[in-house]
This record gives structure tokens, sequence and C-alpha cells, in this order.
């Protein structure tokens, strides 16, 4: 028997890939809506092939880094292409390299604004230590707040 025949090709249900990969069937759903993933039929059930599989680790790796579903689409559609890969390549190091750029400029703004921000604290806080140092919060207070913040709850 040859191994082609021992060896049936791998099929995922769509509860197997968002418990693999942490997201929703919903969210499967849309990008099949979208046209980035195609899933055959099994009556009602969806069945993701391996290259479904892989194009979904694709599209939330083109998520996680800040590409557009547009962006991502461009560039799985060039899987197709027939050259290995190369041209899939070339158009992933350019959009990776435009993202690196774009969130390298973000990262200079947010440590501007942090920058201000300590500043700001630092002037208040000594302003408040001269004239009312009753209403400088407490580093426990600051800490609740942190926590809150890190747990998701809105501080009251």
């Amino acid at each position: 028997m040859s191994a082609d025949l021992r060896r049936l090709p791998r099929t995922y249900s769509i509860r197997q890939l968002c418990l693999e990969f942490g997201c929703t069937a919903r969210a499967l759903r849309f990008y099949e809506d979208k046209g980035l993933l195609s899933p055959a039929r099994d009556g009602q059930n969806r069945v993701y092939s391996h290259k479904d599989r892989t194009r979904l680790l694709l599209i939330l790796r083109g998520k996680r880094v800040g590409l557009s579903l547009a962006e991502i689409r461009e560039i799985l559609d060039l899987y197709e292409v027939g050259d290995g890969g190369a041209l899939q390549d070339a158009r992933s190091l350019r959009k990776f390299r435009e993202k690196l750029v774009a969130l390298e400029n973000q990262r200079a703004d947010l440590d501007k604004a942090i920058a201000e921000l300590r500043e700001g604290i630092t002037s208040v806080e000594r302003r408040l230590a001269q004239t009312r140092p009753d209403l400088l919060p407490r580093a426990a207070d600051y800490d609740q707040m942190l926590r809150q913040h890190l747990d998701g709850v809105e501080p009251a």
C-alpha cells in the first residue's frame, strides 16, 4: 500500500482551529465571508484543510503586526503564483518593513508623550506638596489604579 493511501489529508473543524489559535468561530466565518478562507462543507459543517489552517495562521500573524485585511489578502493571493513563494516573500518583506517604520514612529511618539506626562506629574506633585499635601494621592491609590487597569476594570 502506498504512503499516499495510508495517510489521508488532515482536516480541521472550526472548533479545533478556534481552540488551537484562540480565536472565535465568528472570526473564522468573517474571514470566510471576506474570501480569506475557503473551507469545504460536510453538510452544514465547515471542514478546514491544512491550507486553510496555514492561511489562518498567516491572517492572525498579519493582524497581530497591524496589517489590514486587504494587505493580508494581497500577500495570501500571491501564494498561488507558482514561483516557490518568492513574490509572496518579497511583498511580505515590503509590507513588514513599512509596518515596522510606522510602529517605530508610533513608539517614538508614545515615548515623547510618556516623558511629557512624567514631567507634568512631577510638576503637579511638587506644587501640591507645597500647597495642599493632603490632596496628593498615596502610593497605594496609584497601585490600586494600576491593578484595576491591568485587570480591565474602570476606576471608580
